[in-house]
């Protein structure tokens, strides 16, 4: 399956184009949303499992945790009523403090936000579904980004520091891009677009030197 880091390229990709076609109906907060919860939505059981086995508790907990959250729709039964009352009261902060834009003056409501989070739960499980054979061709194992098929990769501490690191800028530096000020939408989405380039390169860069530079090589997400 693919990395935190397509899942989040891919989605605020796929929301930068909606948001410069509909001339500002699709707001960066519809973007924003749309993405963490491609990003960090199903992966938080996942998240979960993956730090009750590194801190050595209540593991067995944590693999229920991660069956249960990491499907495309249990996913939105169980948390998508709280997350969209969270996220309709973080769009209404970011835009009274001015930290993003939206045409209307409108923060998001809480049936939008419902919708983002579906939305981001079943795009997160399109990427997941389509590598779901673990990538037995070259073309696969270059989109994967990990080059790990033998058993379940191991998720390195580096990785995630690096990985997190590349997500965090994405998203801070999406939300200065696309702060509120008399900006066309025209000029917030091409700099969003080379945003998501700079990033992605990086993002490759760093898969190509724990895969191909690294000697003994390893994964370089974990999964």
């Amino acid at each position: 399956m693919p990395g935190p880091g397509p899942h989040m390229m891919y989605t605020l990709g796929s929301g930068v184009g909606l948001m410069s076609v509909s001339r500002g109906r699709f707001s960066p907060h519809h973007c924003l949303f749309y993405a963490i919860n491609a990003f960090l939505g199903p992966d938080l059981g996942s998240f979960f499992e993956w730090l009750t086995l590194t801190l050595g508790v209540a593991e067995s907990f944590g693999s229920l945790i991660m069956d249960t959250i990491h499907h495309p729709f249990y996913y939105i039964l169980l948390l998508g009523l709280p997350f969209s009352l969270f996220y309709s009261w973080i769009s209404r902060i970011l835009l009274q403090k001015g930290f993003l834009d939206s045409v209307s003056g409108v923060s998001l409501s809480r049936r939008q936000c419902l919708f983002l989070v579906s939305a981001g739960s079943l795009s997160h499980f399109f990427l997941d579904h389509l590598f779901e054979e673990n990538g037995h061709t070259s073309m696969y194992s270059w989109i994967l980004s990990t080059g790990w098929w033998k058993s379940r990769a191991p998720i390195n501490s580096d990785a995630v520091v690096v990985v997190g690191f590349l997500c965090s800028c994405l998203i801070g530096c999406f939300i200065y891009i696309n702060r509120v000020k008399p900006v066309k939408y025209r000029a917030q989405s091409g700099q969003s677009v080379r945003l998501i380039l700079v990033i992605a390169s990086l993002y490759c860069l760093w898969c190509a030197s724990q895969i191909y530079w690294r000697n003994p090589p390893q994964p370089a997400v974990g999964l």
